[in-house]
């Protein structure tokens, strides 16, 4: 009994807080109904950021029916019951003085200065409600992970405390919240917010490493409008991962992903967002065996669906998967010593899968691009046992379940590990590896357009060196293209290629190079090119640094 008094007790003093202010020395309070009530405030600010896909049909939902009450108390909790472990396992309270800190280095490393002033807004300004519900939550999971990482031994003493902290009932916390207690010579500060800006053009700053997760590669990432998200992967000694984390740059901070009911350990998996979730899918797991299960992610609420694997495609690795504002759709890839052309929709909605049409489809391959342009899913390049690389594609409507070939007039020459991205009226492909092993480098590509069915070569100067492997982004204006593999080593450089989105530019637009961070990496070993496995072998996982 006397753990769970001590933890009680403990939350009394963090969950009610007075300190004295420095204008007029008065004594606040802080209840657990006012910290709730705080959350959502913050809650708010992230949502209104959050993407929600032009593709999808139904407008974006309200705060408040995509995050109940109920999970706000429950994020409340869950920083009441860290900050109660810091100061009964390790004897380490948060301190103001830490808070305070931590507030200072939010201002100062900020990679979203107008996002965080709106959370500042959000908490009315005050630095004790700043400190308590948007620093405190941050610095409690950070010190959580550090001294947990520093522990001699697995077995952490004090179990029955934790165990306390862990089955306090959530009534507990709301009844003990209506206490009061002191907290002498408390004097928060607003620091202010240093970078105006937000950031200097062509130019690269570090994120934080602070509680980010494990190094990793052949992982996912989305961008939701808030918080960019990682998950899952492999180390540098073929150990792969089921943990991820959300990096916010209003607040230059990473959190973990829950591993509660996350999926199984994987890479070559895919990731996408749907507007309030994070799908991933297939990839290999640990065995180096191919799966077909995968989650829904919310990082409002850091929970995991199961997606459901009735009439799910066939276990893959290295397919392609797009959203289309209902439904996830996934093709090609390796299934067990086969490449294939089948593919699945996923419908989040009603937890289903609808097999894509074979009639028409694009020959199998893997190692190939997909983009989804409003109305189709285009697919184009990849790999397969019979030719090598391809330059053919496939436009599939899911309307009406059916496929068109693209054109074979002109496109880029034939490739894998290539990107490809969406402008809103073209397909842009680019870089990417030929031959057998893969060892032509390519530092061409071509524009795509479906409405008139006809491809256009991208300039080649001052283009990026020729790689494969990179990753491209479309920003409304530009394509950006970044590191991947030049064929001895993995770099660290880029370039931004300009195309009038619809319209041949005049004249033909060159890229222009990214700014090379001043802290180059040390070069890892370079993978060797994916080669298709003989049919009906299984395939060995492509090879990893």
């Amino acid at each position: 009994m006397r753990p769970v008094l001590y933890a009680v007790a403990f939350a009394v003093a963090i969950a009610s807080v007075c300190v004295t202010q420095p204008e007029n020395l008065s004594r606040r309070t802080l209840t657990f109904a006012q910290r709730v009530s705080y959350q959502r405030a913050i809650e708010d600010v992230y949502w209104r950021h959050r993407i929600w896909p032009k593709e999808r049909p139904d407008p974006k939902p309200s705060l408040d029916a995509v995050f109940p009450r109920a999970q706000l108390e429950t994020k409340v909790q869950d920083y009441l019951r860290d900050s109660q472990m810091i100061e009964d396992h390790w004897q380490k309270p948060i301190t103001a003085e830490q808070l305070q800190a931590e507030m200072n280095r939010m201002a100062r490393d900020t990679k979203q200065p107008g996002v965080l002033r709106e959370l500042f807004q959000a908490l009315g300004n005050d630095p004790v409600v700043i400190a308590e519900c948007l620093a405190r939550p941050i610095l409690a999971e950070r010190l959580v992970r550090e001294f947990k990482s520093r522990s001699s031994s697995p077995q952490l003493a004090g179990k029955a405390n934790r165990e306390a902290i862990t089955n306090l009932r959530p009534s507990a916390l709301r009844t003990i919240a209506h206490g009061a207690a002191d907290l002498p010579g408390v004097a928060y500060t607003l620091p202010e917010i240093s970078a105006p800006l937000g950031c200097t053009e062509d130019a690269w700053t570090p994120t934080t490493l602070t509680n980010a997760p494990s190094a990793r590669w052949i992982h996912t990432a989305v961008w939701t409008g808030s918080e960019m998200i990682v998950w899952g992967g492999s180390d540098q000694t073929s150990n792969y991962s089921n943990t991820g984390g959300r990096y916010s740059p209003a607040t230059d901070s990473w959190a973990a992903t829950s591993a509660t009911n996350a999926p199984s350990d994987r890479a070559y998996h895919t990731a996408v967002w749907t507007g309030s979730q994070m799908i991933v899918w297939g990839g290999l797991d640990q065995s180096f065996t191919p799966t077909n299960t995968g989650g829904r992610y919310n990082p409002s609420t850091n929970t995991w669906t199961a997606t459901s694997t009735t009439n799910a495609p066939d276990p893959r690795y290295s397919h392609t998967a797009v959203w289309t504002g209902s439904e996830m759709i996934v093709w090609g890839g390796f299934i067990d010593g086969f490449i294939v052309n089948t593919g699945g929709r996923y419908n989040p909605s009603t937890d289903s899968w609808t097999a894509t049409s074979t009639t028409g489809a694009p020959d199998r391959r893997f190692d190939h691009t997909a983009v989804w342009t409003d109305s189709e899913m285009i697919v184009w390049g990849g790999s397969n046992e019979s030719v090598g690389q391809l330059f053919t594609g496939g436009r599939y409507n899911p309307a009406a379940d059916s496929w068109t070939a693209t054109n074979t007039a002109n496109p880029p020459s034939r490739r894998q590990a290539h990107t490809a991205v969406w402008t809103g009226s073209e397909m842009i492909v680019w870089g990417g590896c030929s031959g057998i092993p893969c060892t032509n480098i390519l530092d061409t590509g071509g524009r795509y357009n479906p409405a008139t069915d006809r491809w256009t070569a991208t300039s080649t100067t001052n283009a990026p060196s020729a790689r494969y492997s990179h990753t491209a982004v479309w920003t409304g204006s530009e394509m950006i293209v970044w590191g991947g593999n030049d064929g001895s080593h993995l770099t660290n450089t880029g370039g931004r290629y300009c195309a009038q989105s619809g319209v041949t530019p005049t004249p033909t637009p060159s890229p222009t190079a990214t700014a090379t961070p001043t802290a180059t990496p040390t070069p890892r070993p370079s993978p060797t090119p994916r080669v298709a496995p003989t049919p009906r072998v299984r395939p060995t996982p492509p090879p990893r640094p």
